[in-house]
């Protein structure tokens, strides 16, 4: 019995530190994402300002239905100019999760959808397939390019999860501050409106 109730608890102990050390590794997990997704966008948006860059993505653009139509009033410098400018916003937005939540909610939000787009470049964009081999083969060079994507739009419902939550703890220790400061500074006030003990024991019948 005694020997039982030994394997029990260290069974239970061991249980607590996998649970405790898995807890800690997934919040590291977590800020590892936001701080790779920041630095992807910043190293991205920064060669967008590039012509090499303007060149390289104008064939997935050129043939999305989604975004072949704004060549029509940009010419392929300036619209790469532009995605550089969104995708160093959403970096910096997502590198905001420390000091607002709001900010990298938002930012988690347009990285979804911005991956979502580039995603849906494999339907679009002629040579993502490996015709040699037959579906689902893709090919080395702009199919496995795009295939990343999946991974960084999970990476972006996670931030924007994670946003979300950590605004509701903000507002819930706010709530929670404000109800004990009401109730701190009303038994305040019920303590100086209450009449002295002395005065009433001088009340108080004899």
């Amino acid at each position: 019995m005694v020997n039982s109730v030994s394997n029990g608890a260290a069974r239970l102990s061991d249980s607590s530190a996998l649970e405790y050390l898995g807890r800690r590794i997934s919040r590291a997990g977590t800020l590892a994402i936001y701080a790779a997704l920041a630095i992807i966008y910043f190293w991205f948006g920064g060669m967008k300002f590039t012509l090499y860059e303007a060149n390289g993505i104008q064939g997935l653009v050129a043939n999305s239905p989604l975004l072949s139509w704004m060549y029509g009033f940009m010419d392929v410098m300036a619209f790469s100019r532009f995605l550089g400018v969104l995708e160093i916003t959403v970096g910096l937005l997502i590198a905001a999760r420390c000091i607002a939540p709001a900010a990298s909610a938002l930012g988690g939000f347009l990285s979804m959808g911005l991956f979502a787009t580039t995603v849906s470049f494999m339907v679009t964009t002629p040579g993502v397939f490996e015709p040699s081999l037959g579906f689902p083969a893709i090919s080395a060079g702009v199919g496995q390019f795009l295939l990343k994507d999946i991974g960084l739009f999970a990476a972006s419902v996670l931030v924007l999860g994670d946003s979300l939550t950590a605004m509701g703890r903000r507002r819930l220790r706010a709530w929670a501050a404000e109800a004990i400061s009401r109730h701190s500074i009303a038994s305040r006030f019920h303590a100086s409106a209450a009449p002295p003990a002395e005065q009433l024991e001088s009340l108080a019948p004899r």
